[in-house]
Formats: C-alpha cells, sequence, structure tokens
C-alpha cells in the first residue's frame, strides 16, 4: 500500500509561549528518523502549516516557519492550512492522489486540535492511518498534562472503526521497520 508522511504544524509560533510541548527533543529526533528513511525510500513527506491573516501564524512571518530542529528537504511537500483538518480548504488531497497514496503515517502537534481533526479527516476520506503514538504532542493544559492527552488520543482514535478504515496508533520503531 502506497504510503506518505504527514508532518503537521510543527511551527516556531506554536511552541514560543510558553516553551517547548511534552518530549520536545525526543518527538522531534524520532520524526527525522522517519523522515530521513522516508525520503531515501522516496516515500512523500507532506509538511503541513497551520495560518492565520495576522498573528503569530501569519503566512511568511517568523512564527510560521518550521522549526529549525526539524529536518526538511526541498523535494517534500507543503501544505498551507487554516482550520484544523488538514484536508479542508487545501491542496493535501490532490497530493495524495497525485502519489497514488491510500495510507497516512501521522505526525506533529497539537494532538488534541490538528492531529485529531486531520486523523478523522482522513479517515472520513477513505484513508488507513497510521498515528505514530510518539511522534506527536502537545502542551500541558489547564484540564490535563500533554502525555495523558497524548495516551487518551492515542488510545481514542485507534478505537474508532466506524469510518471502515484502519487507524492504528504505532510506535516510531515500528514504522522505521515497515518503511526501512
Amino acid at each position: 500500500m502506497e504510503s506518505a508522511i504527514l508532518i503537521i504544524d510543527l511551527q516556531v509560533g506554536l511552541f514560543d509561549e510558553p516553551g517547548k510541548p511534552f518530549a520536545y527533543p525526543e518527538t522531534i529526533n524520532r520524526i527525522n528518523k522517519i523522515t530521513d528513511v522516508a525520503r531515501k525510500k522516496q516515500i512523500p513527506v507532506i509538511l503541513i502549516q497551520h495560518e492565520q491573516d495576522e498573528g503569530v501564524l501569519k503566512f511568511n512571518s517568523p512564527g510560521w516557519s518550521l522549526v529549525d530542529d526539524l529536518e526538511i528537504d526541498s523535494h517534500y511537500y507543503k501544505v498551507r492550512k487554516t482550520t484544523p483538518n488538514s484536508f479542508l480548504r487545501t491542496n493535501l488531497g490532490e497530493i495524495l492522489n497525485k502519489e497514488n497514496v491510500k495510507n497516512l503515517i501521522i505526525c506533529g502537534y497539537a494532538t488534541e486540535f490538528c492531529i485529531d481533526s486531520t486523523v478523522r479527516g482522513a479517515a472520513a476520506l477513505g484513508y488507513s492511518i497510521e498515528l505514530v503514538s510518539d511522534c506527536h504532542t502537545t502542551h500541558d493544559k489547564s484540564h490535563a498534562k500533554a502525555e495523558i492527552i497524548i495516551k487518551h488520543h492515542n488510545e481514542t482514535l485507534s478505537n474508532i472503526k466506524s469510518f471502515g478504515v484502519d487507524i492504528t496508533a504505532v510506535e516510531s520503531k515500528e514504522i522505521l521497520k515497515k518503511i526501512g
């Protein structure tokens, strides 16, 4: 099955305040390992960036830029989005169709917003999904620590069966075995 790697919202402006998200260095390191193998195996990598009309995520502003720790190749696709769902009003579907992608390997930020919305949106469109369980992150919130939010979403999303496609939460080491 043809796969693609989606890297969602690893942007400077989202990580400036109030500091780095949960397990930031480890998460970025694992994502870089996956994209390194994907690049060598010619698996499409798609960098998705959220934007707003004004503020820290304004298109082409310093905050809109991808974090420096993320290793980027010039051959990666780039998608601009304005909602948590990476498919809504974007060209992501066109890219995936062009590459004949049926399976998405999803990483990035923020677990409870853009990761969750994109997983559900992708499943509704018929894509199978491998949510890389140790390659998405978020910040602590007033109601729950980031680690709990991540665990909750790994469990919840991987138990949704009603879309009729597989949604699995898979550790990065398993993804590396699969694509390597």
